[in-house]
């Protein structure tokens, strides 16, 4: 058993825990699905997929998300003087190029599980960076030393694993890096969370809406993620920061 304060979750039956975790209510339990985001489907033609990859990219740099992200992440890492950064499920790149804009020493190793992606960013500003390798890696099962990096950043990609592809990937990030850094989607309190996905409704033919629709209900809560990390390992210390008005994001490391 992993013991969460007074909540206790059997590991064995992680996959099965809602996505507002071990504790979440009855009306949390209804707003989520199994249904998967277009990114995840093999039966999805390609260029609806690159669509939504461009959505993200350009929405990411409109709001200023993939700097921020990459202000959050070396700030996590500030006393490392050449420090090695591991991106997981990259997707664009965006975020990579930004660390290394922003840090004039940091060697970045941008990966993503779908080839048609890593592709992509091998083929651009990033791909040709002489501080960044770009290549295909699995996040729950990264083939790198133990400790290697000193910080691997996953952003925006974690609510699309299934609860026991999380743990993996909180017990690999950890395993291959110092520090984890998981930046995601929040997951609202259910009211709220209700009007969230209304507001979705009017604009599912769009292949970005119909993915962030998707993606609203298969966001974790605090409390689920600190099960997920339980699960990895109960030895991992979890810490879980809420941005005003933006994601949330979870800091592990083992102790």
């Amino acid at each position: 058993m992993a013991t969460m304060g007074t909540v206790e979750i059997p590991v064995t039956d992680i996959d099965d825990m809602p996505r507002g975790g071990p504790d979440a209510s009855w009306l949390d339990r209804r707003l989520q699905t199994g249904c998967r985001e277009y990114l995840d489907r093999d039966d999805i033609d390609e260029r609806i997929k690159r669509s939504v990859v461009r959505s993200l990219e350009w929405t990411g740099e409109v709001f200023g998300n993939h700097e921020r992200f990459a202000y959050l992440a070396l700030d996590e890492i500030a006393d490392v003087p050449d420090p090695k950064i591991l991106e997981l499920g990259a997707g664009h790149g965006s975020l990579s190029r930004k660390l290394l804009e922003q840090h004039p020493t940091a060697r970045v190793t941008v990966t993503d599980i779908d080839a048609t992606s890593v592709l992509n960013i091998a083929a651009g500003e990033v791909g040709s960076h002489p501080r960044a390798v770009v290549q295909v890696a699995d996040a729950t099962e990264i083939d790198s030393p133990d400790g290697h990096f000193d910080l691997a950043v996953m952003a925006l990609a974690f609510h699309h694993l299934s609860p026991t592809q999380a743990a993996q990937v909180i017990a690999e990030g950890t395993r291959v890096a110092g520090k984890l850094m998981i930046i995601d989607l929040p997951r609202s309190p259910s009211p709220l969370h209700i009007v969230k996905l209304a507001t979705f409704v009017p604009f599912l033919v769009i292949p970005f809406a119909h993915d962030g629709f998707i993606s609203s209900m298969r966001a974790y809560s605090p409390s689920a993620l600190r099960a997920l990390a339980a699960h990895a390992d109960p030895r991992i210390k979890v810490e879980l920061r809420r941005q005003r008005l933006g994601p949330q994001v979870l800091v592990a490391s083992r102790t």
